[in-house]
Order: C-alpha cells, then structure tokens, then sequence
C-alpha cells in the first residue's frame, strides 16, 4: 500500500509540473508531499510490526496510517482533477510525464462530454432553469480505480484480508 501511495505521489508531482495553473500546481505539489510523507510513515510502521510482537495497538496504528495514506491519495487525485480541468501543457514525447498527460487529457474529455450531455439533456424548471440530476460527474479517482495504464503494481496479485473489499488494486 505504502509503495502504492509512492506511484501516486509521482503521479500528481507530474501533473503539477505540466499544470498552468500555479495555484493548483502548488496545492498538488503540497497534497503530493503530504501522501508522500504518510507513505514513508505506513513503510516504517509495517517494517517494525513485522519484527515485533503482535498487539492490538500496533494493529490500529498500522490501519490507522493505512486510512491515513487513503486519505491523502484521495486529496492528491482531487487536486490532481482541479488542475487537469485546466489542462496541461505538453510533455516531452515518448516519456512517463506523456502517459500521465494523456490520461489526464482522457478524464477531461469525458468530463467535458458529461457536462455538455447533461447540460443538453437536462429537464427544466418553471423558470427555465436547469435541474440537476442524481448522478455523479466522472472522476479522476474512479478513472484511476478502472484503467490506470501507467500504475500497475503487484497488489493485483494480493488478496484481500477476509472481510475486507478491495476498491482498486493500487490505491
């Protein structure tokens, strides 16, 4: 999970970089680090209860710092949708940094598409009024959880604990 964390700390450091945005760059960069430092934090605690004694406060530490680290990737990937809604400027041909942008690029396709299709298909009030509806706009955090070209990692081949769900195979 802690090394997870790392590949989506990258992730939004890449985003930052090519964003136009300084006040959205800054704030993913600032979320980044964030994610980045409660990463190394889970890493060190997991490394010290594997060689310990099992106790149930070692147990709630490490899921705490888990839920923690969650917590942050989801800040990442929100401030990460905040500067791709800007777009990025290009990145150098043929490189990880072109992958992350073309897949930014993807998510704000689709999120304009949504927009325009709900603005389209919308009901109107009495005042002629656009009525929103129920459903949710497509987001970067559920794109990643579907189809990350450019994080996969070897918890794809973990399994869940049992009584536990996993909601994507690298957050």
């Amino acid at each position: 999970i802690a090394s997870d964390g790392r590949v989506l700390v990258e992730f939004g450091r890449i985003v930052a970089k090519h964003c136009p945005d300084e006040r959205c760059s800054a704030e993913l960069l600032r979320a980044a680090q964030q994610t980045h430092t409660i990463s190394s934090q889970l890493d060190i605690v997991a490394r010290v209860k594997a060689v310990t004694a099992e106790s149930k406060s070692s147990s709630e530490l490490l899921v705490g710092n888990a839920q923690n680290l969650l917590r942050a990737v989801l800040h990442v990937l929100k401030a990460a949708e905040a500067a791709c809604v800007h777009d990025l400027r290009q990145p150098p041909p043929d490189s990880e940094e072109e992958e992350v942008a073309a897949f930014c690029k993807q998510w704000r396709k689709t999120l304009l598409w949504h927009r325009a299709m709900e603005s389209f298909h919308s009901d109107r009030d009495e005042l002629g009024l656009r009525k929103t509806r129920a459903g949710a706009e497509p987001s970067l955090t559920a794109m990643v959880q579907q189809q990350s070209p450019w994080a996969r990692s070897t918890c794809q081949d973990s399994t869940p604990i049992e009584g536990q769900r996993v909601v994507a195979s690298h957050v």
